[in-house]
């Protein structure tokens, strides 16, 4: 998280571009807000998993909405074909679509929130 917020705000930033929704926006201005503004919470996301391990399931919630809420710009990038981070075919972006749920199911998983919230499903 921590890599990938910092390569919003700068290495990265174009190819994070390409990924904002197109029903979003298509000024520049907001375009990059957005880019720079989610970047910015990943690294707060990454911050929060190395040092607020005690409450590491309240994160790991709050990482897997934020997986679920960046999930459109995906799609976006795959109906839209655009070419960024090496997916320049539809093939590889169709396939990068199968691997958000793996990230959100990962979140929950890694920071023992899935497990909290199965025990609190059976009651």
């Amino acid at each position: 998280m921590l890599l990938a917020g910092i390569g919003h705000l700068s290495f990265q930033r174009e190819e994070f571009l390409a990924q904002v929704p197109l029903w979003l926006s298509n000024d520049p201005a907001i375009m990059d807000f957005v880019v720079l503004s989610s970047g910015i919470i990943e690294i707060c996301l990454g911050l929060a998993m190395v040092f607020l391990v005690k409450h590491k399931i309240k994160v790991g919630i709050v990482l897997a909405i934020f997986y679920v809420l960046i999930f459109p710009g995906n799609i976006s990038q795959y109906t839209h074909e655009i070419n960024a981070f090496g997916l320049d075919t539809d093939r590889k972006r169709l396939i990068r679509l199968f691997f958000q749920p793996v990230l959100i199911l990962w979140a929950l998983w890694s920071t023992e929130a899935l497990k909290h919230i199965i025990n609190k499903i059976k009651g």
